[in-house]
């Protein structure tokens, strides 16, 4: 899995967004704000990371079970998926 290129992670004071630019402008209002843990997982598939290395990212970051972070990962990526900036 892959972010589409079109899409940008910043981070803003304390807040992680991410930004569409150059053609996503036009297709996508608005931005995405992102927690810790989620600006991670974005910045992962940003390098197109798989499912089980975002589960073994949370794992190894935080203090949570398999079980925890496969369902936190699997609601990220529909999340992601909603909003159309995975390839």
């Amino acid at each position: 899995m892959k972010i589409k290129e079109n899409f940008l992670l910043r981070k803003i004071s304390d807040s992680f967004v991410v930004v569409p630019v150059g053609d996503a402008v036009v297709d996508f209002s608005g931005l995405i704000n992102l927690n810790e843990s989620g600006a991670m997982l974005f910045e992962m598939l940003q390098k197109g990371a798989e499912e089980e290395d975002l589960v073994q990212a949370l794992l190894s970051e935080y203090d949570v079970t398999e079980d925890v972070a496969r369902a936190d990962v699997l609601k990220f990526i529909a999340k992601a998926k909603d909003a159309d900036v995975l390839e």
